[in-house]
């Protein structure tokens, strides 16, 4: 965001709103820009085939696999 501000010329003490600044340049929030390469990425897994190292991780089944009471579970 400073260098967005320094762009428009504006300061910390003009006290203007981040999505005004933004709306001005036409620049996204970066949670916006993380959220695509996330769901990118997402989209380049599911095309793989299912002969894949990654595929095979999504796969698998854990039989007879417990997990202690004092640990929480994590996915």
């Amino acid at each position: 965001m400073r260098m967005i501000c320094w762009i428009c010329g504006h300061t910390i003490l003009d006290k203007i709103r981040n999505e005004v600044i933004r709306s001005e340049i036409e620049v996204t929030s970066m949670e916006d820009k993380m959220r695509d390469a996330r769901l990118r990425w997402f989209g380049h897994i599911t095309r793989r085939s299912r002969d894949a190292q990654v595929k095979r991780c999504e796969t698998i089944e854990y039989l007879g696999y417990r997990r202690s009471r004092d640990r929480s579970k994590k996915s």
